[in-house]
């Protein structure tokens, strides 16, 4: 059996408890920011990494609380950390995707994320990926996530 990938990513919820989701240039859906660790790179690192380079937004380590692993697709799990952000903190019109790859069009570099918003719980279905979606009605529940953040910065 050939050895699962890991991606490391930042569950980022505004104080009404909206996630943070990226849409995926040239896809239909919308993201998370995630993505595989580098050589000798922690799971947290490698997610403040993701979080910087698919938005814009950088969040010091102690913002991130450890949610662990979680099964995600037949070859990926999810190393997920959450963080909640103050009113105002996070301006969507400010954010921007530094990691490039090449367009499936052209070939030209295009940026891996191209918008962003803020997604209540129920509006993910109509956004998020089926294996994301999933993840968040069966395995961690959004609801109880924006809860268990309330009171840290």
């Amino acid at each position: 059996m050939s050895e699962r990938t890991v991606s490391c990513g930042v569950i980022l919820l505004d104080p009404n408890g909206r996630v943070l989701l990226a849409h995926a240039t040239d896809t239909t859906h919308w993201d998370i920011p995630k993505g595989q660790g580098e050589e000798g790179e922690s799971p947290c690192d490698a997610a403040l990494r993701e979080l910087r380079e698919e938005t814009g937004i950088a969040l010091a380590p102690e913002r991130l609380k450890d949610l662990g692993r979680f099964p995600y697709r037949r070859d990926k799990d999810l190393h997920l950390f959450a963080a909640r952000v103050a009113e105002g903190e996070v301006d969507l019109a400010q954010c921007v995707c530094t990691s490039m790859f090449p367009s499936r069009k052209d070939g030209s570099m295009i940026p891996e994320m191209d918008a962003f918003r803020w997604a209540a719980p129920l509006e993910l279905p109509q956004y998020a990926s089926k294996s994301l979606t999933r993840l968040f009605e069966t395995a961690l529940s959004l609801t109880d996530l924006h809860g268990s953040l309330q009171g840290r910065p």
